[in-house]
């Protein structure tokens, strides 16, 4: 992303190095950081990482960048959650702080590192539940994926698997572990006919999907995603 005149007195750097990702691969690069932008990338949007996907975006009146964290919603409705986690007029903590988020430094020391970084709200959510309660919500109320209902419902009522993380994948529901780690422990509930189940754990050697009994399944399922 290039910056108009108007912006030019405030990024002189981004400006001089032909854009925002230009500046920030520079920047990194100087740095020995590494902040997951491919050498195709033209916008800063999106930077994938474990933890959500990263975003930077240059204020117009200041010179400042903003980071927010988008964890990308999984039902066909759902826009995902977003969340500011601080700015900074300094492109070299910046990419500082990019590279340790996409490291899972863990946050209380990705804070005290990067002063920054506004944490607070973001693992406020996340230690409540969210984006996993809202997510249950919007499957268990989604027309779109009214056959998986009954379903979603038996794996909701269970006080441990409603912790876990659900999407839909190709009529079957997903359950993972850590909702911001799309490799994390994980299992896939396909319901068949007649009140019968098959489940799949996504990751593991030689898996395979496995018929279990009705009566199994929730603790089938707690020993699959809780298990040492």
């Amino acid at each position: 992303m290039r910056m108009d005149a108007h912006h030019k007195d405030l990024y002189p750097d981004v400006t001089a190095a032909g854009g925002l990702v230009p500046a920030l691969k520079e920047a990194a690069k100087l740095r020995g950081c590494d902040i997951g932008l491919p050498p195709w990338a033209t916008d800063a949007i999106g930077i994938e990482t474990a933890r959500g996907l990263l975003s930077v975006h240059p204020a117009a009146d200041e010179r400042l960048f903003r980071v927010r964290v988008l964890i990308p919603g999984f039902t066909w409705d759902s826009p995902g959650f977003s969340w500011e986690v601080g700015s900074t007029d300094d492109l070299g903590l910046l990419v500082g702080a990019i590279a340790a988020w996409r490291e899972g430094v863990p946050f209380d020391e990705l804070a005290a590192r990067f002063e920054f970084l506004e944490l607070d709200e973001f693992t406020r959510a996340l230690e409540t539940g969210e984006p996993t309660s809202s997510q249950w919500s919007d499957l268990l109320s989604s027309e779109f994926h009214r056959r998986q209902r009954n379903l979603l419902r038996r794996l909701h009522a269970d006080e441990v698997l409603r912790n876990m993380f659900p999407t839909i994948t190709h009529g079957a529901v997903r359950l993972r572990v850590h909702q911001l780690d799309g490799t994390s422990r994980q299992v896939l509930v396909h319901e068949l006919e007649g009140d019968r189940y098959e489940v799949i754990r996504p990751g593991e050697p030689g898996a395979a999907w496995v018929e279990v009994p009705t009566g199994d399944l929730i603790a089938y399922l707690r020993a699959a995603l809780t298990e040492q």
